[in-house]
């Protein structure tokens, strides 16, 4: 990898340190001109001729995405976000009183939510699996929890408050023995390192353009096993989605575009296609040892430092490092680094429900580092997360 040239095609790099990649990352000089350059056509010959003129290109998008996470074009349907994607997903099952969903304790808040309200409305179960040693999903406790009963398995594979991998194919191993519908949730996975929805044996999976894939905001997408459409029925029909009989009735469309609208922004589509190119030429096996090697080297620092504690869980890590300085609020913290041109977020116990219940640590500061970031800027967060404790000590 360049990162000189990497950094030169990436305008934020030029006043910013980014560590902030797992709220979204800095878009490249690419993605930005693929999407105003639309922008500029709809607004030269119009919003419908602009998408005539760019139909290959855009349609183009389902395949470089399949090609990215080891799929089929017509396995991919493009959303404005993750969330929507997980819940056109979840909510094309049918549940009934009796039925139960097991997830893990890292999941995001809005699943969860999603968990609840189907507990309220059909009498769902939801059931919990225990963390093992390291703090990850307890493969063996799934497979015992694993019964007649179980009608999905949804787990997180990174989730939002800190650095943890689940162990998503061994998860997959189990669901598959088990003939049990598995979702995961890969929105911090993808672009951060290899994701193959072959080896990892899901069923669906959903992600986000704006995180690690560097896309632009707005966009998401949800990959779907082909062999999960005899089972999900989506929640929400439209034109995109469905033909008419010509009587009283109508035909889904075939594979995952039946998930899909009619109505999207093309400007944010070719963003995200160019920003999903951009992975793929740089190579996902050389991103996710970059990006994985600056945040095990970026955690390893912060542990070093009296008055601070790192607070990742898991036997695998990625690049989100989580952390608090003794005796200074969270917030506080972000701020401090805020104001020295640092972008860092912070965890939110309301997102992480489940994890707040076990362990009741948020809020903490999120770093999240990427390929493009140097150890020059690691150097930089570490000496003012240094100043902060020492002024605190």
């Amino acid at each position: 990898m360049d990162i000189d040239a990497l950094r030169q095609d990436t305008p934020g790099t030029t006043n910013r340190v980014h560590l902030n990649n797992a709220g979204a990352g800095l878009l490249s000089r690419r993605t930005l001109d693929a999407m105003t350059s639309h922008l500029e056509l709809e607004a030269a010959i119009g919003g419908y001729e602009a998408a005539d003129q760019e139909r290959d290109r855009i349609d183009a998008t389902h395949t470089h995405i399949a090609r990215l996470v080891g799929g089929q074009a017509d396995e991919i349907a493009l959303f404005d976000n993750s969330t929507h994607a997980w819940n056109a997903a979840f909510y094309s099952m049918t549940f009934k009183p009796g039925d139960r969903i097991l997830t893990g304790r890292n999941e995001y808040g809005s699943s969860v939510l999603a968990y609840l309200q189907t507990a309220r409305r059909h009498g769902a179960e939801i059931v919990v699996v225990p963390d093992d040693e390291h703090g990850q999903l307890d493969t063996a406790a799934l497979a015992d929890l694993i019964d007649e009963r179980t009608r999905l398995v949804g787990v997180t594979h990174i989730p939002t408050s800190g650095g943890l991998v689940n162990p998503a194919a061994e998860i997959g191993r189990i669901t598959r023995a088990a003939g049990v519908p598995f979702l995961l949730d890969a929105t911090q996975s993808v672009g951060q390192f290899p994701v193959d929805v072959a080896a990892i044996g899901c069923d669906m999976l959903t992600a986000t353009g704006r995180k690690f894939l560097r896309g632009p905001r707005g966009t998401g997408f949800l990959w779907v096993r082909p062999e999960a459409l005899e089972y999900l029925d989506p929640h929400v029909t439209e034109i995109e989605a469905a033909t008419w009989d010509g009587e009283r009735g109508f035909h889904w469309h075939d594979g995952a575009r039946r998930f899909e609208t009619w109505e999207v922004s093309y400007s944010n589509v070719l963003g995200l296609s160019e920003a999903v190119q951009q992975a793929l030429e740089l190579g996902m096996d050389e991103i996710g040892r970059r990006a994985l090697a600056l945040g095990a080297e970026l955690r390893a620092r912060l542990d070093a430092l009296p008055g601070v504690t790192t607070y990742d869980l898991g036997r695998d890590r990625c690049a989100i490092v989580t952390m608090k300085v003794d005796a200074v609020p969270t917030a506080d913290v972000a701020a401090a680094l805020a104001k020295q041109g640092i972008n860092v977020s912070t965890t939110v116990a309301e997102h992480s429900q489940l994890d707040t219940e076990n362990r009741g640590v948020h809020p903490l500061v999120r770093l999240s580092p990427h390929y493009y970031n140097t150890e020059a800027e690691l150097d930089q967060a570490v000496e003012a997360v240094a100043e902060l404790a020492r002024a605190a000590g």
